[in-house]
């Protein structure tokens, strides 16, 4: 897939691509939609990102692995915490952000609603 030079590249950029839900791939599998990305001047690796809603379901996953539990399972503060976090990121300009959301947290739209309206005063 790459050049020996572009190993230490490849390694740095994994775990930012591996935290976006992307994929690695080799530069000439590249396809329209997929970033090249270039090390000392040659075409080292290819990133396909992931869909918008794909990329939601990557987000909730890490945060359930960092809390080393289920979001259902935090309480009702961390679950607010959750909310601000996901709307800071734009998580709910992706369709059925909320209720993808909701699923993850257990509770209803309404409630993800009330939390994003209690952030904004109202």
């Amino acid at each position: 897939m790459t050049a020996a030079g572009d190993e230490p590249f490849i390694t740095a950029v994994k775990p930012l691509v591996d935290a976006m839900g992307g994929e690695l791939l080799p530069p000439d599998e590249a396809g329209p939609d997929d970033v090249v990305l270039s090390w000392q001047g040659v075409d080292a690796v290819a990133v396909r990102l992931p869909q918008l809603a794909d990329s939601l379901d990557h987000i909730l996953a890490a945060m359930e692995r960092k809390r080393g539990m289920p979001l259902a399972d935090l309480d009702r503060r961390a679950k607010q915490e959750v909310v601000r976090m996901l709307e800071a990121r734009g998580a709910f300009a992706v369709r059925h952000g909320v209720e993808t959301v909701a699923s993850a947290l257990g509770v209803s739209r309404f409630t993800v609603y009330n939390y994003l309206n209690r952030d904004k005063g109202a």
